[in-house]
């Protein structure tokens, strides 16, 4: 089972190819530089914008120490598939820095649903959605070349 507009082959993956992002262009000219530290900024941040990078947050009461919680995160972590979504960032931004053929592996490989050809929308498996701004996918049309 897939998400709307994603078309399912027999072994589950994507049928879906990525494209090239359509042009776009920024609110204001930027120079590569700062175009650069703006797509440091999302990945650094990406559990922002969708999906979960490792974060669990636990509530606290007294029955429980930080070392029963330290325990359960390891069993979690090793059961559970708990750095899943992290590998799927990982796989995204490999993708968005690869070449239309080698970005189609690594999401195929990762098992990521491609909602959106350009990669601005996707989905895990388990249905966690990721969304990618255009200036990680692409350069703006009025960028500003750094001399």
């Amino acid at each position: 089972m897939g998400c709307v507009g994603s078309s399912q082959t027999k072994g589950g993956g994507t049928l879906k190819k990525i494209r090239k992002p359509k042009p776009w262009k920024n609110a204001q000219p930027i120079t590569k530089t700062q175009l650069m530290q703006m797509r440091d900024e999302f990945w650094d941040t990406a559990p922002h914008y969708g999906g979960q990078k490792g974060w669990i947050f636990f509530t606290f009461n007294q029955q429980r120490t930080i070392a029963e919680l330290s325990s359960k995160l390891v069993h979690f972590k090793n059961e559970n598939s708990f750095y899943h979504c992290e590998e799927i960032w990982d796989a995204l931004r490999a993708a968005s820095e690869a070449d239309l053929t080698l970005a189609q592996a690594i999401v195929d490989s990762a098992g990521v649903i491609i909602q959106s050809a350009d990669l601005t929308i996707c989905y895990d498996e388990r249905g966690a959605k990721y969304e990618l701004p255009n200036y990680v996918l692409s350069e703006p049309i009025n960028l500003i070349r750094d001399s």
